[in-house]
């Protein structure tokens, strides 16, 4: 049985950037390039006409920067998972792209297989964020945040068995992962995962992620 392949949309306003990003990726099997966008508005646009698997999407473009049109993105409910592609100096805007809701972070100069490997978890549901960008997350999340009482107090809330479900999603594992390494039904993987996100106080899995990393949480 042939595998589906991952129709990606690349949105960036340089010509060069997207043509190779473009050509990396079509020679991979499992991977089509569906349609390029080199701004905001013609993102959104062209997000909406072909339902893409993943987007690839540049923070800094014209007429829409990239956060407004992931945030528009979100609010169209568009099915999407969005990656964003960033540079060092984005740094400031990452917090605010993980709460909205993005899918993974890639910074612009990384190699093929750091992108391939991005697109490919994403489209399989798990989170993907570079761990040099994660170091920056959590570098800045620690210097905005001094409630580290409160964040403890959260952890502390946690059963034994969701602390080890936290530990896992911020791997990047999906639900159903979760569910074969632990032995446990995915419906009962659900259940820990929604009682997480309002013990902790976030609204998706990146987020979980980021406060796990931020907070130490590891295997147990």
């Amino acid at each position: 049985m042939s595998k589906k392949n991952i129709s990606v949309m690349l949105a960036d306003d340089h010509v060069l950037i997207r043509e190779g990003i473009k050509q990396l990726l079509e020679l991979e099997d499992d991977i089509r390039v569906v349609v390029q966008a080199g701004n905001g508005q013609e993102a959104i646009d062209m997000a909406l006409k072909y339902d893409p698997d993943v987007i690839l999407l540049d923070i800094n473009m014209p007429k829409m920067n990239g956060i407004d049109v992931l945030r528009r993105l979100k609010d169209l409910g568009v099915g999407s998972k969005i990656i964003m592609l960033t540079i060092h100096e984005d740094r400031e805007y990452l917090i605010e792209t993980m709460k909205i809701g993005a899918n993974g972070y890639v910074l612009k100069d990384s190699d093929a297989d750091t992108l391939i490997s991005a697109i490919r978890d994403v489209n399989n549901g798990r989170t993907y964020i570079q761990p040099s960008i994660a170091s920056v997350l959590v570098e800045d999340i620690s210097k905005s945040d001094k409630e580290y009482n409160e964040d403890l107090r959260k952890i502390e809330m946690l059963t034994k068995r969701e602390y080890e479900v936290l530990t896992l999603i911020a791997e990047g594992l999906n639900n159903k992962d979760i569910a074969d390494k632990l032995f446990i039904s995915e419906k009962t993987v659900k259940n820990h995962v929604s009682n997480i996100f309002k013990k902790i106080e976030v609204n998706d899995r990146i987020q979980a992620a980021i406060f796990a990393f931020k907070n130490n949480i590891k295997k147990i």
